[in-house]
């Protein structure tokens, strides 16, 4: 894969990663190096904003949960800054309507975490005609399931009873859900 990748990139590699989960984010861009981008990172919007105005790169993977703010908003100044930037945005908590919101702002594409490097490669390399293609290693909809009641949790402060009012669940059966292990 990262032969075919250098060929496809261009002569332009920048590469812009903004995202707040540093280990993910030190580990993605030694992974797009290899594939033969010119990595740099940010760690929140405001950076990201940053870099994207003073050095707009040629492609973007960016973060829509940044503690500081949404990643969107990097996507706009990157679209008014370099309108030909290929912009993938990821996210843990994958949702139609921000997948819309991304995509109608300029985004290229929108990838659930957890993608690998290989998958955000092809994204980024992809045909715009071309659909790309389906995820290796899919989440199953148990971890479906389980990503979106921690986001549901996390957004009523972890609080157990307004989480399973919201969800509609019992508090008992939410409990027993929230003390096991994560599914593959």
């Amino acid at each position: 894969m990262p032969e075919r990748a250098m060929q496809n990139i261009g002569e332009d590699n920048s590469l812009l990663l903004v995202d707040d989960d540093e280990p993910f984010l030190k580990r993605l861009a030694r992974a797009m190096e290899k594939r033969g981008f010119e990595v740099e990172t940010a760690g929140s919007v405001i950076a990201g904003r940053t870099i994207a105005t003073s050095r707009p790169p040629a492609y973007a993977v960016i973060d829509l949960r940044l503690e500081d703010g949404t990643g969107l908003d990097v996507v706009e100044v990157l679209r008014e800054k370099r309108p030909d930037s290929r912009v993938v945005v990821l996210t843990g908590y994958g949702a139609i309507a921000t997948a819309v919101a991304a995509v109608k702002i300029g985004a290229t594409d929108y990838l659930s975490k957890p993608a690998d490097a290989n998958d955000i490669t092809a994204a980024l390399l992809s045909d715009d005609d071309a659909l790309p293609p389906p995820p290796e290693n899919p989440m199953s909809a148990d971890r479906v399931r389980w990503e979106h009641i921690q986001r549901v949790y996390e957004l009523c402060d972890r609080n157990v009873s307004e989480t399973a009012r919201r969800l509609n669940m019992h508090r008992r059966t939410l409990q027993r859900i929230l003390a096991k292990r994560s599914p593959k």
